[in-house]
């Protein structure tokens, strides 16, 4: 592990970097020049809600060199808690600035997850790369791989990650599941950092339409993803549960 920020707070006791997206950024080109893996995670209110009632998910997020408040959420629960983020960095948006300055710096990202092709069809994964690389015709893509893989199959996927020789590397497993999968492997990756990005890959491919601008500068993106997939229902319960905890963590003092 790798600490360069030394702003964080806690929300359900689960650790946030006090960062804003330019502060993120100046610490992921420090990670970049680390000799191990560093792990960055995203967590929104869903998953601090998972990790609060996941031990192992709670480890990895404590672990991680760069936790970033993607959700704003976690902006109106840290307000609550009385240790205000001044900023909510969403993880699509960084991930597209990191994007753009491994286009300018000439290293290389390996793209892991989503949905894989069928018969002549490209998977998701390929997909996204050619859209991100008609937007950064200089991008570096190692190799990409989906994410319908079996635990078995996780020896082989991290040494074509290894032989890709990839700076970076996006995990698109969907949450816990990403997270667990780089910490698992953080000790035999190669890469300089990885990250998990949840459905990153799918709005890059344009099979799933990212929320429009009034629904992010609103913190409606859990609306329009819902609309979008109705079967999330379940999940989106995370979301009051997780405004009942925070205001029941403050009232007994707690964090």
């Amino acid at each position: 592990m790798t600490r360069i920020n030394n702003k964080r707070t806690r929300i359900l006791n689960v650790p946030v970097d006090m960062v804003d997206e330019q502060e993120a950024m100046g610490i992921f080109r420090e990670l970049l020049k680390t000799e191990d893996c560093s792990l960055i995670v995203t967590p929104n209110s869903e998953i601090i809600v998972n990790a609060s009632r996941d031990p192992e998910l709670k480890r990895i997020i404590e672990q991680a060199d760069l936790i970033i408040p993607d959700g704003i959420g976690l902006v109106y629960a840290s307000r609550i808690m009385g240790v205000p983020l001044s900023h909510r960095v969403t993880g699509i948006d960084f991930l597209e600035a990191i994007i753009g300055y491994l286009e300018e710096t000439g290293q290389s990202i390996f793209f892991l997850g989503s949905k894989p092709g069928e018969g002549n069809n490209p998977g998701i994964a390929e997909m996204a790369v050619e859209k991100m690389q008609a937007k950064y015709k200089k991008l570096i893509v190692a190799g990409t791989h989906h994410g319908y893989f079996k635990e078995a199959d996780e020896e082989n996927i991290v040494k074509a990650i290894n032989d890709s020789r990839a700076d970076f590397l996006c995990v698109a497993l969907g949450s816990p599941k990403q997270e667990k999968f780089i910490a698992c492997n953080r000790d035999k990756l190669k890469v300089k950092a990885a990250i998990g990005v949840g459905g990153s890959l799918d709005v890059w491919a344009g099979t799933l339409k990212r929320a429009p601008e009034f629904y992010r500068n609103h913190g409606l993106e859990w609306l329009y993803r819902l609309i979008q997939q109705p079967s999330r229902y379940k999940r989106m319960a995370a979301l009051p549960l997780f405004m009942m905890k925070v205001i029941v963590n403050r009232f007994k003092g707690g964090k």
